[in-house]
């Protein structure tokens, strides 16, 4: 196994930063060891031999699409739409306003 890498807090500060994070020291502290054990397990990873193993972008990459052909049908009736709608009006949802004057 390869040296362990260590993750110091000026980097974990950095990040942090790039990510838009606010760390406390505590957090600062804990993540440096945290994320350098992440990356000591992808250099584990990246030592698997993994000769003769296909690519693939999906571990079920062999199903099929399960969408269904487009059909016309007739609209549901607007009581029948709005029957659980907690407030209508006109035969429309109501909702309330979000949207305020400045």
């Amino acid at each position: 196994m390869k040296q362990k890498k260590i993750i110091d807090r000026a980097i974990v500060i950095k990040i942090a930063g790039l990510s838009r994070l606010e760390l406390s020291d505590a957090e600062a502290a804990s993540y440096g060891s945290e994320l350098a054990e992440i990356l000591n397990y992808i250099a584990v990873l990246n030592e698997a031999d993994v000769k003769g193993v296909q690519p693939t972008c999906h571990p079920l990459a062999a199903l099929k699409n399960v969408f269904r052909k487009d059909t016309v049908r007739k609209p549901l009736p607007a009581d029948v739409a709005l029957s659980n709608a907690p407030d209508r009006k006109d035969n429309f949802f109501k909702v309330p306003k979000i949207i305020t004057e400045p």
